[in-house]
């Protein structure tokens, strides 16, 4: 087998679709199997098989609940007999202006993004430390970085993903863990085209490449990430924007 992560397993949260199902297709095209984790469990089935049952597995997952994701990680294990990488990406997005926002709004984006990413990274590295090492990756936003109009849940969350990324990163570095995170631009996925044109338009006129990037393009970031090209590097956070923010 030959690829940047041959003989590799991952499990990917949020992977049914999207950033998530991007980064498995590019992880098995470098020779990893992956285990996807998804909320829906219909969906992240089908992806699965789509990728094809050899080098995928579905998960029904809750990354806010601590024994949902043991479980994913204990599927993947038993399915693929290592656990090497693991992708914390699965999150959702409640936008409303501060005033509007409901106590419920924030709570949700906050428990699924940071306390998901936590529990994904704590309970990883716990089996990662018992087998000489893994990579984390992280997925920030750059709305971590300069804050969202209608996004204080989401933006704080981001932006704390950052930060316990690289507090993570300090503390795992002696046992061969690396923790890196990536802030994504605007990236053109079924949750970014449904915002209204005036605001896609509007985020346009930031980009300095002059176009939306595609789940690919973070998915070709994650492979590096989670390869041994990025070997000397944790506690790092990579913007994926096209110059959006420099």
């Amino acid at each position: 087998m030959t690829g940047l992560l041959a003989g590799k397993t991952a499990v990917i949260t949020g992977g049914a679709q999207g950033i998530g199902l991007a980064i498995a297709q590019r992880f098995i095209a470098e020779g990893a199997t992956v285990a996807l984790g998804d909320m829906n469990a219909e969906q992240v089935e089908a992806a699965a098989k789509e990728l094809g049952e050899d080098v995928a597995l579905g998960v029904r997952c809750n990354v806010t609940v601590a024994d949902d994701v043991a479980a994913l990680l204990a599927a993947a294990i038993d399915r693929f007999g290592t656990l090497d990488i693991m992708v914390n990406n699965a999150g959702i997005t409640r936008d409303a202006s501060m005033r509007k926002m409901t106590e419920e709004q924030f709570d949700q984006v906050i428990s699924v993004h940071l306390k998901g990413t936590w529990l994904g990274t704590k309970l990883a590295a716990d089996i990662m430390r018992e087998h000489g090492g893994g990579a984390i990756v992280n997925m920030s936003s750059i709305s971590g970085k300069v804050g969202n109009f209608g996004q204080t849940n989401y933006s704080a969350a981001k932006a704390g993903i950052a930060a316990m990324s690289k507090a993570a990163a300090k503390e795992f570095a002696t046992k061969g863990i690396r923790v890196n995170s990536i802030q994504p631009g605007l990236i053109r996925t079924a949750m970014t085209e449904a915002m209204p044109q005036a605001a896609w338009d509007s985020k346009m006129t930031e980009i300095p490449m002059g176009r939306a990037g595609e789940p690919d393009e973070i998915a070709k970031v994650a492979v590096f990430l989670a390869s041994d090209l990025s070997s000397y590097m944790t506690g790092t956070i990579l913007e994926v924007t096209g110059g959006r923010y420099m």
